[in-house]
């Protein structure tokens, strides 16, 4: 049995080296991100989860993770920024609002598969000009859902969340360890 990885995502690799799981192979899925029309936050982020993990090439016995992370504001799904200009206006619509980050997890062995998906709220300071510049100039928006990244420099734009940390990461720890634990591979093992 061999564990795959189906993320090219540097902070979920940390996130699992935190509870003792190291993969055998990192296998990110090339699918279509793109939501249906009319398709919510929630649902939609569980579907990625779900087709990224059926993508993965993998022998009947291999356990592969793959997740999918989503900013929701209200009803409105706020993807990976194109762009600066994008970047710039999802910060400014966060602005001293709340929004949710819905993380879903999806493990599969054989035909079987576990899911579970965490919801959490984030609550943005109101941002000035020169905290929207200030961050975007830093870079760390690229590349993450909703344009930023709490674990980096965006940490100093969110006063308060509730909910899971690392599911506002890119993986909720205890509902993934559980996942796993149940499709029989170990955590806690170096």
């Amino acid at each position: 049995m061999a564990f795959i990885l189906g993320s090219g995502s540097p902070r979920r690799l940390d996130l699992l080296a935190q509870i003792g799981v190291v993969p055998d192979a990192v296998r990110p899925p090339e699918i279509d991100e793109t939501p249906a029309r009319d398709e919510l936050p929630r649902p939609y982020c569980q579907r990625m989860a779900r087709e990224k993990v059926a993508a993965v090439d993998a022998a009947p016995d291999d356990v592969v993770l793959c997740a999918d992370t989503t900013v929701a504001l209200g009803r409105r799904i706020l993807g990976k920024p194109v762009d600066r200009a994008e970047a710039a206006a999802f910060l400014k619509a966060m602005s001293g609002r709340r929004h949710r980050v819905i993380t879903a997890v999806a493990v599969r062995r054989g035909e079987k598969l576990w899911e579970r998906d965490v919801v959490s709220t984030v609550r943005m300071k109101a941002l000035s000009d020169a905290d929207v510049t200030g961050y975007l100039d830093t870079g760390d928006w690229q590349g993450k859902a909703g344009g930023y990244g709490i674990q980096g420099p965006a940490g100093a734009l969110i006063p308060w969340i509730s909910g899971s940390f690392t599911g506002i990461v890119g993986l909720p720890l205890a509902e993934t360890a559980g996942i796993l634990q149940a499709a029989g591979l170990k955590v806690w093992a170096s």
